[in-house]
């Protein structure tokens, strides 16, 4: 596995090379370009507070629910887009790796990566609701890198799993999308955590043991509550997630022969 790690950092160029054409790709054909990454999370956020305050009429009257919506659907959006993209990173790049040899886990840590750079992005809406509707966060926001990094360490172990898993198994793709649209809905991301605690205690488990929920709340807390994350959740992901990728680098040192043969 030392071996392997080497060989991953003896191409980190080829790491940085695939995460700038990754971020080029996205918006390649389009006529406002990078400003895509700033336009298409704002878009999103109207998207659901038309549909959510305007259409239903719900809307907290105990907290700005714009901001509420704008953090849960970047946050969501830096999610979903790491794992759909890092499920297929390996199969995307089966041309090259059949020519070369190349650790096989850099695609999948290239586009994790590559999302990260985009959730950056997301941060500047973040920011800008946050100015306009004049919420100011708390000495609390020195939390903001752990959570990153929670956040980073478990979208890394989960595209390590699905990036391998779905060589083998192409049906893998097709069920992603639909599981997670249920964390979507099962997320506090549109609705709010209390209207669960409404419907009685034996729901809760929905939020207390979904990871998704416990980070996008924790970011909640930090950047608009002025209150402490979750720790105890986010220590929990850490050191699971930690143990689930070190797991996979020492897998794919071992099994990389399997992708060969599988593509």
């Amino acid at each position: 596995m030392k071996t392997y790690l080497q060989d991953i950092r003896k191409r980190k160029d080829l790491i940085l090379y695939l995460v700038k054409s990754g971020l080029k790709a996205e918006h390649r054909n389009s006529y406002l370009g990078y400003f895509w990454w700033l336009l298409d999370p704002l878009l999103n956020v109207l998207v659901y507070y038309f549909l959510v305050v305007v259409i239903l009429g719900r809307e907290s009257q105990e907290f700005s629910y714009a901001v509420f919506l704008v953090i849960g659907l970047v946050v969501w959006r830096w999610i979903s887009s790491a794992i759909n993209a890092s499920s297929k990173s390996i199969l995307r790049y089966s041309s090259i790796i059949n020519q070369v040899y190349l650790p096989k886990a850099i695609f999948p840590l290239s586009f994790t990566i590559t999302q990260l750079v985009n959730f950056m992005f997301g941060i500047v809406v973040i920011a800008i609701f946050l100015i306009a509707y004049g919420v100011t966060p708390g000495w609390q926001v020195v939390y903001l890198p752990y959570l990153i990094l929670v956040t980073l360490v478990f979208l890394l172990a989960i595209g390590f799993v699905l990036g391998f898993i779905t060589i083998f198994v192409r049906d893998i793709e097709n069920i992603i999308s639909h599981i997670i649209r249920i964390f979507f809905y099962a997320s506090p991301i549109i609705w709010e955590e209390s209207r669960l605690a409404r419907l009685g205690p034996e729901y809760t488990w929905i939020t207390e043991a979904n990871p998704i929920a416990i980070i996008i709340t924790s970011f909640r807390d930090i950047l608009m509550f002025n209150s402490s994350p979750d720790f105890f959740g986010l220590t929990v992901i850490l050191v699971i997630s930690s143990a689930v990728l070190v797991y996979m680098l020492y897998y794919y040192s071992k099994h990389e022969h399997k992708i060969i043969k599988a593509l």
